[in-house]
C-alpha cells in the first residue's frame, strides 16, 4: 500500500449538519473541504432524498440553514454584489436566501439588519434570531445607512484601542469581547419588522421554541459573568417576555422542547465541578421551577477527539416526548434515547463516532454523520425498527484508496485504582524481526477521549514508520463523573496512568525501542507534555502544543481562566496561591533535559501565548534544546480548523522535530 502523506487531508471531505425537512421526505446536509490555493475551506449543501444524495449549491460559503418547508431552505450568504460592498464595509446585517430543493436557482429571501446566528421559525412569517451586538450601539439594527455609516466611522477611530471593564475580555474564536452580547430578536420576514428582546447587557446562552412561546435563558452582567442564568418567556405573537426565574438554581447547559415538555440540561456543579455532567430536568412553563428527570451520570453529547472533521451538528433532538441524544461511552461516542419516564436507553452502540444526527418525525430513519472503521466521516441511515446500518456515501473512498490506515490495537490495563483504555497503531510494513520508535500522543479536555476513529496526525506518524499509542487516562470522558473528576489533582494520578500505559505498551511491543519515544498533545495535552518533561526524562524529544505551564498566569490571561483554573485546580491565586503552582509545569522546567518545541498561536485565548513561551524561555535559559513555532491569525482550533497551509506547517514542524531525535 501507499504510504499517506501529510498533506492529504486537503482532499479529505467534512461532513456537517443533517437535517430533516419538516415532514421527513428528505435531509440536508453540509460538505466541506480544503481549498489549499484560497487557504481557506469551502462548504456547499447536499440532499438526501429516497436513499440518493445531490449536491444542492455550489458557491462553496453555504454551511448553515434551516428548512422553512417541505421544499424550501433558507441558508446565510453574502452573494450580490451590493452585499459584498457591505461587508467590505464592515456593516452588520445577515441576508439569507431561499431554495427550492426541487429545482431552482437560490432567491433572496429576506435580510436581518444584525450579525444573526441561530435562526429559528416560528410561524410562516416570524422568527426569532440570536445576534451579536455591541452594548454601547444596542439599536444598531435600527439606524439608517447614515447611522451605520457614523458607527463604523467611531470603530474606525478607535482600532487602535481596546477598552476593557468586564471579564473575559476576550473569548477564543472571537476576539475582544468587551460589552459584546448576544442578543435574541423577534422578526417578521413578511413585513421586515425586526425587535430586540432582550436588554442591551444581556447574554443568551439557549433557545427552544414551543409553538408560538420562545424559551431562552441569559444573563444580564456587568464587569464579570456568575455564570447563572434567567429564565425567560416570550410571546411571539404580543411580543412580551417575561421572566420566569431571575436565578436559576442549575447552570443551564441547554433547553429543548420535547411534544409538550420543556426540558432543561444542567448541573449545580457541587458534586464534580465544572466538567460535571447534565442532568435533565422538566420545566414548569408557568414558573420556570424544575422538577429532576434524569440523574446522568454519562454526558449527553460525543467528546470522541479527531483532527478530520469540520462544521457540527445536533448532538440532542426530541422526538415526540422521547429525547435521542449521542453519549460517550469510554473511547465511542453513541446514539441514545430518553423516555418520557427518564429512563436512558441505548439505540446505536457501533464503534467509532457518531459526530451529528438527525431523526426523521414521520418514519424510523436516523440519518447520521459518523467515523467507522477507522475510516473518514460519511453518511449513514439507521432503520430504528430493523436496527440496519447503511452507509449511504462515499465522499472520502478516494483519499484513502490504496493508503495504509493502521487499525487501532485495542488493550486495558489496571493503573491508579481504575481500568484504562488505550490504543497502538502499528507502523506501515510491520515487521515483527525490526525495530521502530515510537510517539505518545495526549489527548485535550482533559474531559474529552481518544478512541478508535481516524485522526489523521497519528495515521501520518504510522505511515512514517512509528508505532503511535494514546489512552485515556483519569479526567477523560466517557467512564461517568468520578473518572472525570480530577480537582487539585492534575499531574498525579493521570501522569500515572499515562506512563503505566506506555509501559505496557513497551512490554507487549519488544519492538518498539524505548530509547526513541517521543511524546506530544495539545491543551490538556500540551500541559502533560510540559509535565511530562518535568518528572522524567524517558523520552527522546517532545512537541508542547497550545499548552498550559503556569496556572497562575492561566488564571489573568485565558478566557476561561478565573473560572477554570479555580475549580481545576482546586485552590485560587490569592488564598491558595501553593495550590496553583504546585501543579504548574513551569515550576519543575529546572528539571528538564527534553528537548522540546513548541507550538502556539497568537489569538488563543484558552491556552494563550504567554504559556508556552514561560516554558521556552525556562528551557532555552538553561540550556535544553527548544523551538517555538508562531501561528499568526490562528487560534486554540489550529489543528483542527487552521487555515490549510498553516495545519501543514504545524504538522510538518511536529514531525520534523520528532524524527531530528528519533531517526
Amino acid at each position: 500500500m501507499e504510504p499517506l502523506q501529510l498533506n492529504d487531508f486537503l482532499n479529505y471531505r467534512f461532513l456537517s449538519q443533517p437535517k430533516f425537512a419538516p415532514g421527513g421526505a428528505r435531509a440536508a446536509f453540509a460538505v466541506a473541504n480544503c481549498n489549499e490555493e484560497e487557504n481557506a475551506y469551502e462548504s456547499r449543501l447536499w440532499l438526501w432524498e429516497g436513499g440518493a444524495l445531490r449536491q444542492l449549491t455550489d458557491l462553496g460559503k453555504e454551511a448553515q440553514y434551516l428548512w422553512e418547508d417541505e421544499t424550501h431552505i433558507l441558508f446565510p450568504a453574502v452573494r450580490s454584489a451590493a452585499e459584498k460592498k457591505r461587508a467590505e464595509a464592515k456593516d452588520q446585517f445577515t441576508p439569507f436566501y431561499r431554495l427550492d430543493v426541487t429545482g431552482g436557482e437560490a432567491l433572496p429571501a429576506f435580510t436581518l439588519p444584525f450579525a444573526a446566528g441561530p435562526v429559528y421559525r416560528v410561524t410562516e412569517t416570524l422568527y426569532v434570531a440570536v445576534g451579536l451586538i455591541d452594548a454601547n450601539h444596542p439599536d444598531y439594527y435600527k439606524l439608517d445607512k447614515e447611522g451605520r455609516a457614523a458607527v463604523a466611522k467611531e470603530y474606525e477611530e478607535n482600532r487602535d484601542y481596546e477598552v476593557l471593564d468586564e471579564i473575559p475580555f476576550w473569548i477564543n474564536g472571537q476576539g475582544f469581547v468587551n460589552k459584546r452580547r448576544t442578543a435574541l430578536f423577534l422578526c417578521n420576514v413578511a413585513t421586515g419588522e425586526v425587535s430586540r428582546v432582550t436588554e442591551p447587557l444581556l447574554s443568551v446562552d439557549s433557545v427552544a421554541v414551543s409553538g408560538t412561546d420562545v424559551y431562552f435563558t441569559g444573563e444580564s452582567y456587568t464587569a464579570k459573568s456568575r455564570e447563572i442564568s434567567a429564565l425567560w418567556k416570550l410571546d411571539c405573537l404580543t411580543g412580551e417576555a417575561r421572566c420566569l426565574q431571575e436565578t436559576m438554581p442549575i447552570r443551564v447547559h441547554g433547553l429543548l422542547t420535547a411534544g409538550d415538555r420543556l426540558l432543561a440540561l444542567g448541573t449545580d456543579s457541587k458534586r464534580h465541578g465544572l466538567n460535571e455532567n447534565a442532568f435533565v430536568y422538566g420545566v414548569n412553563p408557568a414558573d420556570g421551577s424544575l422538577t429532576l428527570i434524569r440523574a446522568e451520570e454519562e454526558n449527553m453529547y460525543s467528546s470522541v477527539g479527531s483532527d478530520c472533521r469540520y462544521g457540527g451538528g445536533e448532538s440532542c433532538q426530541a422526538r415526540g416526548r422521547e429525547v435521542f441524544h449521542l453519549t460517550t461511552r469510554w473511547g465511542n461516542s453513541h446514539l441514545y434515547r430518553l423516555t418520557p419516564g427518564g429512563e436512558s436507553l441505548p439505540v446505536l452502540t457501533e464503534d467509532g463516532s457518531i459526530d451529528a444526527f438527525a431523526v426523521s418525525p414521520d418514519s424510523d430513519t436516523v440519518l447520521l454523520v459518523a467515523m467507522y472503521g477507522c475510516r473518514l466521516q460519511e453518511l449513514y441511515a439507521y432503520d430504528l425498527a430493523s436496527g440496519a446500518l447503511t452507509q449511504v456515501s462515499h465522499f472520502n473512498d478516494a483519499p484513502l484508496a490504496g493508503k495504509y490506515v493502521a487499525q487501532p490495537q485495542r488493550l486495558t490495563l489496571e493503573s491508579g485504582g481504575w481500568e484504562i483504555e488505550g490504543w497502538v497503531l502499528l507502523p506501515r510494513d510491520f515487521d515483527p524481526a525490526k525495530t521502530y520508535p515510537a510517539v505518545l500522543d495526549i489527548h485535550g479536555g482533559p474531559k474529552t477521549v481518544y478512541g478508535p476513529v481516524f485522526y489523521h496526525e497519528m495515521q501520518l506518524w504510522a505511515n512514517r514508520g512509528y508505532f503511535v499509542l494514546y489512552c485515556n487516562p483519569m479526567g477523560s470522558d466517557g467512564r461517568g463523573n468520578a473518572f472525570a473528576d480530577i480537582r487539585g489533582h492534575y499531574g498525579e494520578t493521570d501522569y500515572e496512568n499515562i506512563m503505566d500505559f506506555t509501559d505496557v505498551v513497551l512490554s507487549k511491543y519488544p519492538q518498539i525501542d524505548k530509547k526513541r519515544v517521543a511524546v506530544t498533545g495539545g491543551s490538556y495535552g500540551g500541559f502533560m507534555t510540559n509535565w511530562i518533561i518535568g518528572h522524567t526524562n524517558r523520552f527522546a524529544c517532545a512537541a508542547s502544543q497550545r499548552s498550559i505551564s503556569n496556572w497562575l498566569s492561566f488564571y489573568g490571561v485565558s478566557d476561561i481562566g478565573p473560572m477554570f483554573a479555580t475549580d481545576q485546580c482546586d485552590g485560587d491565586p490569592f488564598d491558595t496561591p501553593e495550590k496553583l503552582w504546585a501543579h504548574s509545569p513551569l515550576r519543575y522546567a529546572k528539571n528538564v533535559v527534553t528537548p522540546t518545541l513548541f507550538i502556539h498561536s497568537d489569538e488563543d485565548h484558552r491556552c494563550p501565548m504567554p504559556e508556552g513561551m514561560q516554558m521556552f524561555t525556562a528551557l532555552t535559559d538553561r540550556g535544553v534544546p527548544a523551538r517555538l513555532c508562531y501561528f499568526r491569525g490562528e487560534n486554540h482550533e489550529l489543528s483542527r480548523s487552521g487555515k490549510p497551509k498553516h495545519r501543514i506547517r504545524r504538522l510538518k514542524e511536529i514531525t520534523d522535530w520528532i524524527e531530528k531525535y528519533t531517526k
